[in-house]
């Protein structure tokens, strides 16, 4: 019976969830959004002080994987201030942000009204 017990535990073990693995670049550099969607230009360009509600909104939904300093310190997703993330047109981040990607774990953020995912692309263009 204790046997059972030891072969039960390491199989339950085996089987657990693991641990969200670290943010990989290569799968990132694989997600391109379409021409046509990286094309869109921010209605709000122009309005860097919009840019305070787009902080607000990064905060409630993408500080949790990104962290609070927007993924400088974050194990889980990309830096947002990195050169990768900055040189991306803000149609294909709004893409990205509005359809997410399964095979990264980036959840979609279509219900996150659309002028304030334009927002949020004025935040990550501030942390520059």
């Amino acid at each position: 019976m204790k046997t059972l017990v030891v072969v039960l535990s390491l199989w339950i073990g085996s089987v657990a969830v693991p641990a969200q693995p670290a943010f990989s670049q290569d799968l990132s550099s694989q997600w391109q959004a379409p021409a046509s969607a990286a094309s869109r230009k921010n209605p709000l360009a122009g309005k860097p002080q919009l840019a305070a509600g787009g902080a607000k909104v990064f905060e409630r939904n993408c500080s949790v994987c990104h962290g609070d300093a927007a993924g400088r310190e974050a194990h889980k997703a990309p830096d947002l201030a990195s050169a990768a993330t900055q040189a991306q047109s803000d149609g294909a981040l709004f893409w990205k942000i509005t359809n997410g990607n399964l095979r990264t774990g980036m959840p979609g953020w279509s219900n996150i009204p659309e002028p304030q995912r334009w927002q949020l692309i004025l935040y990550i263009r501030s942390l520059k």
